[in-house]
């Protein structure tokens, strides 16, 4: 429902504004400070599961050919030292296949059986090897193809038990409503590589912030919408690329969910270099401050990318 403002002007110009009702903060549920705290944890938890963001020691893009590997400096794709001998073999890629071809003496594994010869990429299947506390397995991105490395015994991990954040305020809490866009949409999305993908976008979603109406476009997130956004704290205090958010599609037969400021959360490219995290677009880049939610991390090793991309 929309309610009609009359606003005067001097000399007698009459501007009528729009401020739809049923926009506004969304109530609180019982025991929201409970729910916070729980979405909180599964979040630190997420992080430091062996192949959390948080454990993510390396990503290597493959050159045609033979890669060699191991932690020794005189190898293509350098390990870190002491996790895996000096030389360890090498990875092959030619045609869009990925095989690795294991040293004598390394034993690496996958799936707990030693593999020697391996093929780690077919064009669809990416399977996983491991040696020690180690584990990879290719990725694609767009035309690059690389190895994502993770090392289990990560001590600042074991340690991590969130990033700075504000205080809980529900007033971030906001009603929204879901405006569904036609089948097969798409927006163009560009990630820390530079690399631009028309990703599916179901929808946008329109909220107010102190009686001002704003839309985010929504992506594709399986069960729920994902939004990608950036505003004016992206500047001083949270992370200059943007932040993350997901949240419910609307119940059956309603138009209306709810924006819960309080559980936007940072990119993985904010904490660890070797992710390759989406950029918010630019008509996801609000003129407004959204002071809730996870701030920028201190002291990690993150990608230092300013609010423009």
């Amino acid at each position: 429902m929309c309610v009609r403002l009359l606003i005067i002007f001097v000399p007698a110009i009459l501007i009528y504004g729009c401020v739809d009702s049923e926009l506004g903060r969304a109530p609180a549920p019982e025991m929201y400070e409970e729910e916070i705290k729980n979405w909180k944890q599964d979040r630190i938890d997420s992080l430091k599961e062996p192949d959390g963001w948080l454990r993510l020691t390396g990503m290597f893009w493959l050159e045609e050919g033979e890669n060699s590997f191991g932690s020794g400096e005189e190898n293509d794709l350098i390990f870190p030292e002491g996790t895996i001998p000096e030389y360890a073999g090498t990875i092959i890629y030619q045609n869009g296949q990925v095989v690795m071809n294991t040293a004598d003496d390394v034993s690496v594994t996958h799936k707990d059986e030693p593999v020697s010869e391996f093929l780690l990429f077919d064009g669809a299947d990416a399977p996983r090897a491991e040696y020690g506390s180690l584990e990879w397995f290719v990725i694609v991105r767009g035309d690059m193809t690389g190895i994502r490395l993770y090392d289990k015994e990560n001590a600042r991990a074991d340690a991590f038990d969130g990033f700075p954040e504000y205080p809980v305020d529900p007033k971030w809490r906001r009603e929204a409503r879901f405006i569904p866009n036609p089948e097969e949409t798409t927006i163009p999305i560009v990630n820390v590589l530079g690399q631009q993908r028309d990703a599916p976008s179901p929808g946008v979603i329109e909220f107010t912030i102190e009686e001002e109406t704003f839309t985010l476009d929504a992506l594709d997130g399986g069960e729920r919408l994902f939004i990608i956004v950036g505003d004016e704290t992206n500047r001083t205090e949270t992370y200059q690329a943007g932040r993350y958010i997901y949240i419910d599609y609307p119940e059956e037969g309603s138009d209306y969910t709810v924006i819960d400021f309080n559980k936007a959360y940072n990119p993985p490219c904010s904490f660890n270099m070797f992710t390759t995290c989406q950029l918010p677009p630019p008509q996801n880049r609000l003129d407004v401050a959204i002071p809730a939610g996870e701030k920028r991390p201190v002291g990690w090793a993150g990608l230092d990318i300013s609010p423009n991309g």
